[in-house]
């Protein structure tokens, strides 16, 4: 078997671990945080902030335009300067929860995605979510690490491979997506 081949078969094994009843629980809660016009924070490092990035993107633009329901969501990723002045000044742990700080509020949803599970900074951020009363989201990896527990609501692709947690992990991300792109016209 060639190496793509090979990578396509365990990627559809890892997409065939993806629990779909909690998927359409993030459809919903994402349903009902529009409905009261709730704010919507998703955050992760590296190939997970792309992914929090690209998320964020396909649901201000491709589930929000032209239509009268619209999406308050922000990629905390996205916020450069911020990021930056807080790795620098403060720690790098601090990047995505001291964002909270200022926007978050009682009832809006937290999205951490984590393929380890284990990032300091998005669990720094979902703890201070939780504690805030936030809804709170994870997608993880592996074992879920320390973030899995702590969201109320985690998507976990339980495979050890980096590239395929990733790959589900936005293939998760646009069935969220393009239900309100598609489900809702």
């Amino acid at each position: 078997m060639s190496f793509p081949e090979n990578y396509k078969t365990q990627l559809l094994a890892a997409i065939d671990t993806i629990d779909l009843a909690r998927v359409n629980e993030i459809i919903e809660l994402f349903k009902q945080a529009r409905a009261a016009g709730r704010h919507i924070f998703v955050c992760g490092n590296g190939g997970s902030a792309s992914t929090a990035s690209h998320f964020a993107c396909d649901i201000v633009k491709g589930a929000s335009f032209n239509r009268a329901e619209r999406f308050r969501i922000m990629a905390l990723t996205d916020q450069l300067p911020t990021l930056t002045a807080y790795a620098n000044d403060v720690s790098y742990d601090a990047v995505f929860v001291e964002q909270l700080r200022n926007f978050a509020e009682p009832n809006d949803v937290f999205m951490g995605i984590s393929g380890s599970g284990n990032s300091p900074n998005v669990i720094r951020a979902m703890e201070y979510a939780n504690s805030i009363g936030c809804k709170t989201i994870a997608l993880t990896g592996r074992d879920g690490g320390k973030l899995g527990p702590l969201a109320q609501l985690n998507v976990q692709v339980p495979v050890p491979h980096m590239g395929r947690i990733e790959d589900a992990h936005m293939i998760v991300c646009h069935m969220v997506g393009y239900y309100f792109m598609e489900q809702e016209k």
